[in-house]
């Protein structure tokens, strides 16, 4: 009696510490160090936003980054706290638009979304870092552990201001100039007809 007692605080006190661990590990994801925009209002950022730049080690982007297209994303907040954030991107791929909408589901972290892969070790953890509602947005990714960041603006061209704060924001993620791709201010697709639309929800 007293060993399998002995046997079952073992088994319990080992699933504590293993919980600790657990929990530890998902203190040290790098996402969880990016503060969300204090000043963050969802129903301000609605609308449609131009992607300006993307620092990434991306294997993708580094191997065709020179063949970036230009896109923009448009943005419908939830009606509640707990409906996703509703996000169509437009973009070309081989000379077609492409529009593909996904949907961030909130948390319970305002200002941080997860975008659900087809398995957990795909899930994207976003973060909306800065903004003004008005002139750029600088979001955070997390995948597996690694981090892009995506530097949009209200209109195809930021501030020099804005776009050297994302440059020093990307180099604290170890993220220097040579992974800072520029995306094209021109010929941005408008519609898509409904062949050339992918879901990702």
């Amino acid at each position: 009696m007293v060993t399998l007692l002995g046997l079952i605080v073992l088994e319990l006190s080992e699933a504590s510490r293993g919980r600790g661990r657990n929990a530890q590990k998902r203190k040290e994801s790098p996402i969880d160090k990016i503060t969300p925009a204090a000043n963050l209002n969802l129903e301000q950022m609605i609308g449609k936003w131009y992607l300006i730049s993307v620092a990434s080690k991306c294997r993708h982007l580094l191997e065709t980054g020179f063949k970036v297209e230009s896109t923009s994303i448009t943005l419908t907040p939830p009606t509640s706290s707990e409906d996703p954030l509703s996000v169509s991107t437009l973009r070309k791929l081989n000379e077609q638009c492409w529009e593909i909408k996904q949907e961030y589901q909130s948390t319970k972290t305002k200002g941080r979304f997860l975008l659900k892969g087809k398995i957990p070790q795909k899930n994207i953890d976003i973060v909306i870092a800065e903004t003004d509602h008005n002139t750029h947005a600088i979001l955070y990714y997390q995948m597996q552990g690694k981090i892009t960041m995506k530097l949009y603006g209200r209109s195809p061209k930021v501030p020099d201001p804005v776009a050297d704060r994302f440059e020093e924001l990307a180099a604290k993620q170890n993220l220097g100039l040579d992974v800072v791709f520029q995306f094209p201010s021109y010929s941005f697709c408008e519609s898509v007809d409904k062949d050339h639309v992918l879901s990702k929800s």
